[in-house]
């Protein structure tokens, strides 16, 4: 994997549930290099987590999401790109054309939503369709270059369009779709096994504009302001690419829910396999 472009500064070795994760968090404004591996015998996955941008907690977020998946996936070799909390963040990582060559799977939790470069967005794209690295999509990385006069491209990327999300911010009660109930990444989930209904501890639910073609949805939310059921959980598959997404996220103890673990580890299984 090229690394020029990982200027961190933090790499820490941690041991979880017998697991081991290798993590280099990168801010943009550092000049260090480091590259992070781990012993390949104990690594089966090489992920990439892009993350940053505004209205989040991502300096937790992404030790709660790499722990996460690491405890319930295993063998994930972690590189986790930190930038500033600004809206019009355009990510170093994805000035270089060949980003994300390395990688088996991407995750992106960014909020990047003042970005409008259109051709910057369909490089992000074009490297997921070009190598058919799959993408998991959380929360923000929905409303990330929203403003932008052309990003369909990203859209139907993520599976989803949405431009906006509720005033309020309150639990949801999240209902898996018919689709859902028989689809493998909620089989297993104790959200079919608590009556086809999670409840979560608080919520900012997003409002859906448009499901593209390819994306299934597996679970909704009612919007007290659109008394629709908005998708909350989805997977998409689309020109070669593998997309699990869910608009949950905003808040930390949503994520550390068991039910948003298991989901978004289910997620992660399935998009990492090959069609």
């Amino acid at each position: 994997m090229s690394c020029n472009f990982l200027r961190s500064h933090v790499v820490f070795v941690a041991t979880i549930g017998g697991i081991l994760l290798t993590s280099a968090f990168v801010a943009a404004q550092s000049p260090d290099v480091v590259q992070s591996s781990a012993p390949e015998q104990q690594t089966s996955v090489k992920a990439l987590m892009i993350t940053g941008g505004c209205c989040h907690d991502y300096q937790n977020q992404k030790q709660i999401i790499s722990e996460g998946l690491s405890k319930r996936v295993g063998g994930i070799e972690w590189t986790i790109l930190h930038y500033g909390e600004g809206k019009d963040v355009k990510a170093d990582v994805y000035k270089n054309s060949d980003w994300i060559n390395g990688f088996d799977v991407v995750i992106h939790n960014e909020c990047f939503g003042a970005v409008e470069d259109t051709a910057f967005i369909k490089g992000i794209v074009d490297a997921h369709t070009r190598t058919g690295i799959p993408a998991i999509m959380i929360h923000c990385s929905l409303h990330s270059y929203r403003t932008a006069a052309n990003a369909d491209a990203w859209r139907q990327l993520v599976g989803v369009t949405s431009r906006r999300h509720e005033k309020v911010k309150r639990s949801l009660d999240v209902v898996a779709t018919e689709a859902g109930k028989s689809h493998e990444v909620l089989a297993k989930s104790s959200l079919l096994a608590s009556g086809n209904t999670w409840k979560t501890p608080n919520g900012e639910l997003y409002i859906i504009e448009n499901v593209w073609p390819g994306t299934t949805v597996l679970a909704t939310a009612q919007s007290v302001e659109t008394n629709q059921n908005e998708p909350v959980v989805w997977v998409n598959e689309t020109n070669g690419v593998r997309v699990f997404g869910t608009s949950l996220g905003h808040h930390n103890e949503t994520m550390l829910d068991d039910v948003w673990q298991e989901v978004v580890a289910s997620g992660f299984r399935w998009a990492i396999q090959k069609p």
